[in-house]
C-alpha cells in the first residue's frame, strides 16, 4: 500500500511538499517527525 504524504508549515498550517511513499517510508519518516516536532499529515494514496 502506498502513502501520501504532506508535509506542514510550522507558521500556518499551510502544505509545503508532498510525498508518495510505501508503509516502512511512512514509518521512518513519523518516527524522524516525532523526535523533531515535525507536523505531517498522512493518507492512502489512490492513483486517479
Amino acid at each position: 500500500m502506498r502513502f501520501e504524504i504532506t508535509r506542514l508549515s510550522d507558521t500556518d498550517g499551510s502544505a509545503t511538499d508532498r510525498l508518495i511513499a510505501d508503509a516502512e517510508t511512512v514509518r521512518a519518516m513519523v518516527e524522524d517527525a516525532a523526535a523533531t516536532g515535525e507536523r505531517l499529515y498522512i493518507r492512502p494514496y489512490q492513483a486517479s
